[in-house]
């Protein structure tokens, strides 16, 4: 068995022969002529090797054929760690030399079933680069594509344009340290995506779905800081995935129009996610790194904001108002025009943002300073347990002063106790393996509920100064916009009278701590 460590970098087309003229992939040594690679892909009819995360490949270059079995393994930041078994293949297959028992027994059990499933092609163009005498590592270009032919006959295609480093010696520091200088000049995305895993979605039809977070891992036993960085790069993953989604030349299949909404608020809430990660961690994180990403991931997120907050005033705030015929027809049917039409420009804005060269570099700079983070005697010292308590603890200190400050209803304040709440939910949910299940469950619950009717009060006050913005300009707005408003006073204002009394027991009742 070998360990194949390498790190995955999606780029579109049009940078292939910016890519071959850089000086690092220029000036490093070529390993022979382009190839054309023919892979075949293998699993039962019902796609059990696919349940149980391990790929059977067949690969064709010129006259010689091989056989490769991988299990997959988490990959984080484009970089992923798997086994790999590879032989000769002679037309039949021989998985004598799997010596990973589960995955062994697996194939022995179904290999008189495998059966094609899909296919790719494509070409590669392998070099070698040796910045320091300790450090190989190899660059392959590869551009083609999966082909899936379904059951029912259905052609599918989707391309392939990768950039893979591959480590044959150093550490996967290295790796991200040539991916970071590559991305300073190229459109460079790390991808997390194999080619046997986009060769599945394509056989089944499946489009990308938005990424949620992920449940926490954590263990008792851990060091505070590798803590941190698990928590992180799960993290990472989740606005990776959403990213990618929306970029056609990210390597993903592609998402729905109508799904853009959900992609976006995901890669803002792994963002929001990340930035409470770092203040929550701040004591044991040099403070350069911690500032230096809080303020690059706010910057980012502010990218996508405009976008969000017009889907939630058009979505979930306009249409559900039924006018019953109380309200001015033409007027409504104006300001729903206006509304979509202000909801496209800032999707277009968001989308001209979500370019694949600033998010990858973001991703790929992030990751690095992952992997280099470092503890000291102190942190390392540190009992997670207890480090868990006490930053839990000032969490709900802050949040209760926020509290006070929001006993005069101001929308601003609010909006402060929002902040501060949504910061102890994430702390409950990254901390949860470590806290009693049941109680940290009731205990989120209650701060889920809190937050959402603080969520409805912010979602009014900012489409309140938006319509109001757009009544001003255009008085033909002016009816449908107090009409809208006033359907939306008297929960508007039952939510705010009632949101402290909601917040209290969460700030001054048990703890599951």
């Amino acid at each position: 068995m070998s360990q194949e460590i390498e790190l995955k970098l999606a780029l579109p087309k049009r940078a292939l022969a910016a890519l071959r003229r850089h000086p690092l992939v220029a000036g490093a040594e070529k390993l022979g002529n382009t190839v054309t690679l023919d892979n075949t892909y293998y699993d039962t009819p019902r796609l059990q090797l696919k349940a149980h995360k391990v790929a059977v490949r067949t690969r064709r270059q010129g006259r010689d054929w091989l056989q490769t079995v991988k299990c997959a393994a988490i990959s984080s930041g484009g970089l992923s760690q798997r086994p790999e078994w590879e032989q000769p293949y002679s037309g039949s297959f021989d998985f004598s030399q799997v010596d990973a028992p589960d995955a062994a027994k697996l194939l022995n059990r179904h290999a008189g079933a495998l059966v094609p499933v899909f296919t790719t092609r494509f070409r590669r163009e392998t070099r070698r680069l040796s910045p320091r005498d300790d450090t190989s590592i190899l660059l392959m270009i590869d551009t083609g594509e999966v082909r899936v032919t379904t059951p029912e006959g259905i052609e599918r295609q989707a391309p392939i344009c990768e950039l893979e480093l591959e480590l044959e010696h150093g550490q996967a520091e290295d790796l991200f340290a040539l991916a970071c200088e590559l991305a300073q000049a190229l459109p460079l995305m790390p991808a997390d995506v194999s080619k046997a895993e986009r060769g599945y979605r394509l056989f089944l039809g499946t489009p990308p779905g938005a990424a949620r977070a992920e449940a926490s891992d954590l263990r008792p036993g851990d060091n505070v800081v590798d803590a941190f960085r698990r928590l992180a790069f799960g993290c990472v993953r989740q606005w990776q995935a959403n990213a990618a989604a929306l970029l056609p030349d990210a390597g993903a299949a592609g998402a729905a129009d109508t799904a853009h909404a959900d992609f976006i608020h995901q890669l803002r809430v792994a963002q929001r996610r990340l930035r409470a990660l770092l203040k929550l961690f701040a004591p044991a994180l040099p403070a350069e790194f911690a500032g230096q990403w809080n303020a690059r991931l706010r910057d980012n997120a502010r990218r996508f904001g405009d976008a969000r907050d017009l889907d939630v005033l058009h979505g979930e705030l306009l249409a559900p108002v039924t006018p019953e015929g109380l309200a001015d027809e033409v007027s409504m049917a104006r300001l729903m025009q206006t509304a979509a039409q202000a909801r496209d420009t800032a999707y277009q804005a968001a989308e001209q943002a979500l370019d694949m060269a600033t998010q990858g570099r973001l991703l790929l700079e992030l990751s690095a300073g992952l992997l280099r983070l470092q503890g000291n005697n102190l942190v390392d010292a540190a009992d997670l347990r207890t480090f868990v308590r006490l930053r839990l603890a000032r969490l709900r200190k802050r949040a209760r002063r926020q509290f006070e400050a929001a006993s005069t209803l101001e929308p601003t304040q609010l909006h402060m106790l929002r902040i501060g709440l949504k910061q102890l939910r994430y702390g409950i949910e990254f901390f949860a393996p470590l806290l009693p299940a049941k109680a940290a469950a009731r205990y989120r619950t209650s701060l889920v509920d809190a937050l959402g009717m603080l969520g409805f009060l912010q979602d009014v006050d900012i489409a309140r100064a938006r319509l109001l913005g757009w009544a001003a300009a255009d008085a033909s707005l002016q009816a449908a916009v107090a009409f809208v408003l006033g359907w939306h006073a008297p929960r508007y204002a039952g939510l705010r009278h009632g949101v402290l009394q909601t917040a209290e027991p969460v700030l001054w009742g048990k703890t599951p701590w």
